[in-house]
Parts: C-alpha cells; structure tokens; sequence
C-alpha cells in the first residue's frame, strides 16, 4: 500500500483545497420580463427559450 513519505505541509493542502470554494450562481436578467433567471436555462415565468415558446406561460 502506498504510504506517502512526508507529512503534507499546510500550503500545498491550501492549494489542493482552493479549488474547493463553492462559487455563487450566476444570474443574469431576462431581456423580456426583466425577471432573473440562469443563463442557458428556460424561463419559467414566461415559459421562453432563446425567443422561442417552450412551456406553457405560468399565470
């Protein structure tokens, strides 16, 4: 079994572990309605994708 042959210092588990960070979501503002919503995703409220009618507008 592999044993490591140093004890990892501090840093280089800093290192390993910023990658780690959960980042916030980005939103942007949907040219329509104004609402926001993930980009790259449908548009709940107005039932549109990219211009196009998806779902069902939810009133």
């Amino acid at each position: 079994m592999a044993v490591p042959k140093r004890k990892t210092t501090p840093m280089k588990r800093g290192m390993r572990r910023s990658h780690d960070a959960l980042t916030a979501k980005p939103y942007v503002e949907d040219k329509e309605s104004g609402e926001l919503r993930r980009p790259h995703h449908i548009d709940l409220k107005s039932g549109k994708y990219r211009g196009r009618q998806i779902l069902k507008p939810q009133d």
